[in-house]
């Protein structure tokens, strides 16, 4: 083989190795954490207005009830971002201006997907009885550029920042004074499965399809909701099941206790019963699926606040599947 060719083909091949060595370096973002389907496969395009038939669908204004609840809204009202709804006003403190409209253009009322009760839903994070400080911090990272998502596809993270970059300091301090005040609560029930039910994603959520047909878990977990009819009225009263993998408790309970030689306990930082410690934010009892999107966006460095360099050495050792074991046991502790 002549020289120049043999260097031509020993340079591709030295290529291809390097290209192939930093690919497995960086493995994909956990997709079903996100709430996004994995990266390899096809986009569902579904227009927003199509019934069931194919033709559009026609609004619905009539009045809508949960269980317990006098209050009526219409489907309009529900997923206003400017005047949330709230079903059941004895539940918590008086909201603030800001909570309930927000402020337009860029500033959308926080209980809209924080929810009146602070509980958020698995797209959006839990944050009824966190720390004030730790509040107050984490609206001023998004503010100033320090805290994404490493899922690009993720997008309500953008619409976070972009209410936190406009939000004043008073309405920071007013939105992180009203959700600490908050005691959480059990809202999530974990259940070990090597089936669940079939479902859609929905706004970086799984709905549970109609009928009785169970697909296999795989390495995720799919956290739900209990009733897709009361979540679709975002009714504070109705949560959700987090399926995860069989064995997962297990595993989870053994790298929180231990850290399993790859990271540290995590009471360490966040109390012997996962109810949080001082500034550190509680863990017990909350969406499994948003932990784990923390985790990664720590380890992928999209996440990288004040006080996320504590916990970047935390995760470096993580894989995926450590992750969801941690996650799992930690969110069945609100059990």
């Amino acid at each position: 083989m002549p020289k120049a060719v043999g260097a031509i083909v020993l340079s591709f091949f030295c290529v291809v190795i390097v290209r192939t060595s930093v690919g497995a370096q960086v493995p994909a973002s956990p997709a079903w954490a996100y709430g996004v389907p994995p990266a390899e496969a096809a986009p569902v395009n579904r227009s927003p207005n199509a019934g069931g038939n194919g033709g559009p669908r026609q609004p619905d204004a009539s009045p809508k009830h949960v269980p317990g609840s006098t209050q009526a809204f219409t489907l309009a009202h529900i997923r206003d971002y400017w005047d949330v709804g709230d079903w059941f006003p004895d539940d918590h403190p008086p909201m603030p201006n800001v909570v309930v409209h927000g402020r337009q253009p860029h500033v959308r009322g926080c209980a809209m997907c924080h929810m009146p009760n602070g509980k958020g839903r698995p797209e959006n994070a839990p944050v009824a009885g966190q720390p004030y400080a730790y509040l107050v911090q984490q609206l001023m990272d998004f503010k100033h550029g320090l805290r994404a998502s490493a899922e690009p596809r993720k997008t309500n993270t953008a619409q976070m920042i972009e209410a936190a970059t406009d939000m004043t300091d008073e309405e920071i301090k007013e939105a992180a004074t009203y959700f600490s005040s908050m005691k959480w609560t059990q809202w999530i029930t974990v259940r070990e499965s090597a089936t669940v039910p079939r479902t859609r994603l929905a706004g970086n959520v799984f709905l549970p399809l109609p009928g009785t047909d169970m697909e296999p878990i795989g390495d995720r977990i799919i956290e739900a909701p209990e009733d897709v009819e009361r979540f679709e009225l975002r009714d504070p009263h109705s949560g959700f099941i987090a399926y995860v993998p069989p064995g997962s408790l297990k595993k989870g309970a053994a790298l929180v206790a231990s850290g399993g030689g790859k990271t540290a306990p995590c009471s360490t930082c966040h109390g012997l019963d996962l109810k949080g410690l001082g500034p550190v934010p509680a863990i017990a009892g909350r969406s499994p699926s948003y932990i784990v999107r923390q985790l990664w966006d720590i380890k992928e460095g999209t996440r990288k606040g004040e006080w996320s360099p504590l916990m970047k050495p935390i995760v470096e050792n993580l894989t995926q599947d450590d992750m969801l074991a941690i996650a799992a046991y930690v969110a069945s502790q609100g059990q």
